[in-house]
């Protein structure tokens, strides 16, 4: 396909990142400690919440999207206020930072956050299953496997699910950061380096990774199913945690977004044309990402918390972050009772 008319299906996606001012990820930044435990405070009624704005940092075509297309923003007892951004790791910063109370991300920004020992705690999770966290090269590339990739360049948003999946595969296949070029991108600008060639691979998640398979002639040489644990993680504040109004805001919409996942589980044709609306993509590019990459949820197991304290001890192990945190300390169950009833396993 010629790289000007791909590059012209690639708008929608290239103006949501443009929403975004990317800043330091969560690795980068230095933060008290904040591992401790946290008791809840006791929850209120809902009908005490309608001074509450709950801030939500969102990724295009998620959190609101799946809410409004299931009407499970009917009815809130509060009010709830989204802003955009590409990728995970500027969500924990902002959570850190105090300027939003949640956030869903992949299974690598967590991460960073507790390396940095970020005020934010890991409040539910989602099963992914990894089918769209792939690694890509060109149709034409003579790269055939992820062990012939030593001396390669490769485009990944750094802190992102990608670049967790990019150091598992590279460990599995007896290589390192140091044996490859990492070259740290946001999604946007890494396609523009991919179609012209400039890196030699891009490691990316759905819906890029569908929108490319459809608009672009590349090759998978890995996912990461069955490699990481393919999870998204629900991340709060701590102070959001902290103060009775917000922490029972918090459990009112993990439930209704729970509910709209089942919601869009159970209705996929009518799921997959709203998303692709919401984000701008072919209604076959949007079922394919949604068909296979639809989060579900899932318990904050100790075996899912085990897979990402394996994924932490990889990036302090290749030098991608200065220690390991011990993830456990960075978790909080509280939601676990109002959530149980609404997990389901894939498949």
């Amino acid at each position: 396909m010629p790289y000007q008319y791909a590059r012209t299906r690639w708008v929608a996606l290239r103006l949501a990142a443009a929403l975004a001012v990317v800043g330091l990820v969560a690795g980068c930044v230095s933060r008290e400690e904040n591992s401790a435990a946290q008791e809840a405070p006791a929850d209120v009624a809902l009908s005490e919440l309608t001074d509450v704005t709950l801030q939500i940092r969102d990724q295009k075509g998620g959190t609101e999207a799946l809410l409004s297309a299931a009407n499970a923003l009917d009815g809130l007892p509060y009010q709830v206020a989204f802003s955009t951004f590409t990728s995970g790791p500027p969500q924990i910063e902002a959570a850190t930072a105090g300027k939003i109370d949640f956030a869903i991300t992949g299974n690598t920004p967590p991460i960073f956050g507790a390396a940095s020992n970020a005020k934010v705690k890991v409040v539910s999770a989602y099963d992914g299953g990894g089918f769209g966290d792939q690694i890509l090269v060109h149709a034409d590339s003579p790269i055939q496997s992820v062990g012939e990739l030593r001396g390669k360049s490769i485009a990944v948003a750094k802190g992102s699910s990608a670049h967790g999946h990019t150091l598992v595969q590279l460990d599995r296949a007896g290589l390192g950061p140091s044996d490859v070029k990492l070259v740290f991108l946001q999604p946007a600008d890494a396609l523009t380096a991919f179609t012209q060639r400039r890196v030699d691979v891009w490691a990316v998640w759905d819906p890029y990774t569908a929108q490319a398979e459809t608009d672009l002639d590349v090759r998978s040489i890995a996912h990461a199913t069955g490699v990481t644990n393919g999870a998204g993680f629900g991340v709060a504040s701590a102070a959001a945690l902290a103060d009775p109004k917000r922490n029972t805001a918090l459990s009112d919409l993990l439930v209704r977004y729970a509910k709209a996942i089942r919601w869009a589980h159970d209705n996929p044709d009518e799921w997959a044309k709203s998303y692709g609306e919401s984000v701008g993509l072919d209604p076959e590019v949007a079922a394919l990402a949604q068909g296979r990459s639809l989060r579900l949820p899932t318990a904050l197991s100790d075996g899912l918390i085990g897979s990402e304290q394996e994924l932490a001890d990889l990036f302090a192990k290749s030098g991608q972050i200065a220690s390991a945190p011990d993830f456990a300390r960075w978790v909080d169950r509280r939601y676990d009772a109002a959530l149980a009833p609404l997990y389901f396993d894939r498949g």
